[in-house]
């Protein structure tokens, strides 16, 4: 399967278009950015945590 064309994209945000409204769309965008900055905050969180429990058990 390969990736859509400029013309299947222009088609999904006409339909994303009349689905949610002019008006919503950069509230959807904005709300969606801020999600992933979050998730990615986190993640990252969690893997330093991680490192942090490890160095001293391997200094030990």
């Amino acid at each position: 399967m390969s990736m859509p064309g400029p013309f299947e994209f222009l088609v999904i945000f006409f339909v994303v278009l009349l689905l949610f409204g002019a008006k919503r769309l950069p509230e959807i965008g904005s709300s969606l950015g801020k999600s992933l900055r979050e998730f990615k905050k986190a993640f990252q969180g969690v893997d330093e945590n991680e490192e942090k429990k490890e160095k001293p058990k391997n200094q030990e």
